[in-house]
């Protein structure tokens, strides 16, 4: 799944200069996981965007050849434009779909100081130690016991988190911008490896906030099962 951090050093691309078919020639390609939380904005900004777009669903132990020759790094989400020009993060494929045209200010309300440093500490500690405490059996050098990592993503992102969402319902004040469906991934992640004891915690706003996503026509948009092969043309809102 796709991060942040530098990446490591690619492998070999299977063909010098490869070329792309697109199913249909006018339409991005975006390769995606269903699960994957990167992927999950993504496709989430594309949808609110409006974006015609056809993807892929990526099997992570059998990754298409065209994926590996686009992006050699091979870490969903990677987009692939009709003029074969590929975004190969997700932050970027968000910008590519929702800044412009704006009109709706989606993309303009992010880019506040605070939303971006939101986004930074999502990608950055948040999602460290939510990794460590989700999947413990990666890292098994960790000095760190997986119930340190839980507190810690919790004092680091969901406490200050509360915090602003007592005032707005929002990270985008009155109504949503891209910083809300960058972060809402990780946060679902998050409050799905113990969700009993999640509810224990004295966070009432961004359960609210959490929830609200969750039912959200976007969202449910957003989790369509695509086939396990082949381009499809991903459903619109």
């Amino acid at each position: 799944m796709q991060a942040s951090t530098p990446t490591p050093t690619p492998t070999p691309t299977p063909a010098p200069h490869p070329t792309f078919a697109h199913a249909h020639p006018q339409w991005p390609r975006l390769y995606t996981f269903r699960r994957c939380p990167y992927a999950m904005r993504a496709r989430m900004a594309m949808l609110q965007a409006g974006r015609v777009f056809e993807a892929v669903e990526v099997s992570l132990r059998n990754k298409p050849a065209s994926l590996l020759a686009l992006s050699p790094k091979a870490t969903v989400p990677v987009l692939h434009l009709p003029d074969g020009s590929v975004i190969e993060e997700s932050w970027d494929i968000m910008r590519w779909a929702l800044a412009e045209p704006d009109a709706k200010g989606w993309w303009a309300r992010a880019q506040s100081p605070e939303n971006l440093e939101w986004v930074h500490r999502n990608d950055g500690d948040f999602k460290h130690h939510l990794d460590r405490w989700k999947y413990p059996q990666r890292y098994p050098s960790e000095p760190l016991a997986p119930e340190v990592h839980r507190n810690k993503a919790v004092e680091v992102l969901l406490r200050p988190l509360e915090a602003t969402l007592q005032s707005a319902p929002f990270l985008g004040g009155a109504t949503p911008c891209a910083t809300d469906l960058a972060v809402f991934p990780f946060v679902r992640q998050f409050a799905a490896v113990d969700p009993t004891w999640f509810a224990t915690l004295d966070l009432p706003s961004v359960r609210a906030w959490l929830n609200g996503w969750l039912v959200h026509p976007l969202f449910a948009a957003c989790m369509h099962k695509l086939p396990t092969e082949g381009v499809n043309r991903f459903p619109m809102l």
